[in-house]
């Protein structure tokens, strides 16, 4: 049996009962962070916490040699651990996929994920948000400033009116975090400076939820990592009221 467990959003207390007991009836476990990472944890706080040993894999131990972990699921009990919800990342379904051409058994024990995190923080409606991407670093993708697919994705949510969540890069082992800041400087001039707001450490106690037009964001300090962009198309009343609210939005910079 390969079980795919979502360790949620921030730290060690994240994971459901679900997944702490799947976890904890495991004969070895596995874990990812490569596409995410909980930025209020480290690896050896979540083997204290949950009374188990994590064998780390890194890209290339997923992507292209999975044998390891396959084969632990296919002798035993395996469980497969990524932050957020572990059906996210097409790398993962590829891994179940792969277990299933083996005959192995999977199943899914979700995890809270960014997006739903990011309507619920901001008022805004989960099923007015548009298709997401991520703003890589400048430097990270061959060319100069934002890629032209980034603004397209955006532009094309803006003409039918629907948010657009806004993933930030992030580099592992280097461990290089994208700040809000840094993605409202880069998004300012290719989007007209609309309105947007950053959500930093999404899962925490207290998370930063912080909106204003991006050349505003992008002189402010949004705290540690990790932060989210929201770009918000025109509101409803209630988002209205909650964008003022709840993330600080000034309420004349909606009216403009």
């Amino acid at each position: 049996m390969l079980t795919f467990v979502g360790l949620g959003l921030y730290d060690e207390r994240s994971i459901t009962l679900q997944g702490r007991d799947a976890v904890r009836a495991a004969d070895r476990v596995f874990a990812e962070f490569y596409t995410s990472r909980l930025a209020g944890t480290t690896v050896e706080t979540l083997e204290e916490s949950l009374g188990i040993d994590i064998e780390v894999r890194d890209r290339a131990g997923v992507e292209e040699d999975p044998k390891l972990i396959l084969d632990a699921a296919a002798e035993g009990d395996a469980v497969f651990l990524t932050g957020g919800d572990p059906m996210i990342s097409t790398t993962h379904v590829d891994l179940r996929l792969r277990a299933a051409d083996r005959g192995i058994d999977t199943r899914v024990v979700h995890g809270t994920t960014a997006q739903t995190a990011a309507s619920s923080l901001t008022g805004l409606q989960n099923y007015r948000f548009g298709k997401a991407t991520t703003l890589p670093f400048p430097d990270a993708h061959g060319g100069e400033g934002v890629p032209d697919s980034v603004v397209a994705t955006i532009e094309d949510n803006r003409e039918r009116n629907l948010h657009t969540l806004v993933y930030l890069d992030i580099k592992l082992p280097a461990e290089r975090y994208m700040a809000g800041s840094t993605a409202a400087e880069l998004l300012a001039v290719p989007l007209d400076d609309p309105i947007g707001v950053v959500v930093g450490q999404a899962g925490s106690e207290d998370p930063t939820v912080d909106g204003d037009r991006l050349s505003a964001l992008a002189e402010r300090d949004f705290g540690p990592p990790l932060h989210m962009l929201v770009l918000p198309a025109t509101p409803h009343p209630l988002e209205r009221d909650a964008l003022v609210t709840l993330a600080d939005v000034p309420a004349d910079r909606l009216d403009e």
